[in-house]
């Protein structure tokens, strides 16, 4: 199925970076224009989504019986969700899925705001903004498999997609991909700056970070080695590379204690965004 031949129109609420990157994929995909609407009631956000060549509006759009939209994509910040949703209750119609991309908010809870069964949950990352996203999905229980296959084809114009089978999985998941690109740039930052510190101009110790973590990532998405393997082949017995990683792998206080550190406390987070 191509989301481009799907009956009915697609209505994205909040047109930030996440939101403007599925509407460039959305088009790249083949979807026509006069088949995606958008919300956005910041003024500012509103004129940069109008030059998406798509229907802008500042407020949600009146219901339209011979015209129900097919999705309702909900792009806008955990925080507001209780406030945003319940304006799009009048929308959902036993013909349209409603696919949130917001950290936290769990379906019963989506649920309850919208008065409507067929919710779907997605948690991409920034990386979509060039088409390398990585979305996890789960669907409520009252999804049809044509629904949740278009929000899958929806959000696969940004990147790859899998589907988890249990809700509880999208707290770890957030902690690991959702917020994951933050942790890769914080390793170009510091790789940087300890290059500042071992007497690298700033400006080329910033260019060997970036280029070396963006290629070693490139190399990792290419080979079917696994990343142990990978690491070990460029770790000769003796060198370099050896004499770092006894520090980046001190047992304890090492790289992994402080990531998986990191996670508990992305996922914790994510958990109480939900209220659990």
């Amino acid at each position: 199925m191509s989301a481009a031949s799907v009956a009915g129109p697609i209505l994205l609420v909040g047109c930030g970076k996440m939101g403007g990157a599925l509407v460039a994929g959305w088009r790249a995909r083949g979807i026509a224009a006069d088949r995606i609407v958008i919300v956005e009631p910041n003024e500012s956000a509103r004129a940069s989504a109008s030059r998406l060549g798509v229907q802008v509006l500042g407020t949600a759009p009146q219901p339209d019986a011979s015209r129900p939209f097919a999705a309702l994509v909900l792009a806008v910040k955990p925080q507001v969700m209780g406030q945003v949703a319940p304006a799009y209750r009048a929308l959902m119609t036993p013909a349209t899925v409603a696919l949130s991309i917001a950290a936290g908010i769990t379906t019963a809870t989506l649920k309850t705001h919208l008065s409507a069964a067929a919710v779907v949950r997605a948690m991409p990352n920034t990386p979509a903004a060039v088409g390398r996203g990585m979305t996890v999905l789960f669907a409520a229980p009252d999804v049809a498999k044509a629904q949740a296959d278009l929000c899958g084809e929806l959000m696969g114009a940004v990147g790859e997609v899998r589907w988890i089978n249990d809700e509880a999985l999208m707290d770890p998941v957030t902690a690991v991909s959702g917020s994951g690109p933050a942790y890769v740039f914080h390793l170009i930052e510091a790789l940087a700056e300890a290059g500042v510190a071992a007497g690298l101009d700033p400006a080329l110790a910033a260019d060997l970070a970036r280029a070396t973590v963006t290629g070693s990532g490139e190399l990792a998405r290419l080979s079917s080695d696994p990343a142990a393997k990978l690491r070990a082949d460029v770790t000769s017995p003796g060198g370099t590379t050896e004499a770092a990683l006894k520090v980046l792998m001190a047992d304890p206080g090492g790289l992994r204690e402080l990531m998986t550190r990191a996670v508990q406390a992305a996922a914790k987070r994510s958990r109480e965004l939900a209220g659990k």
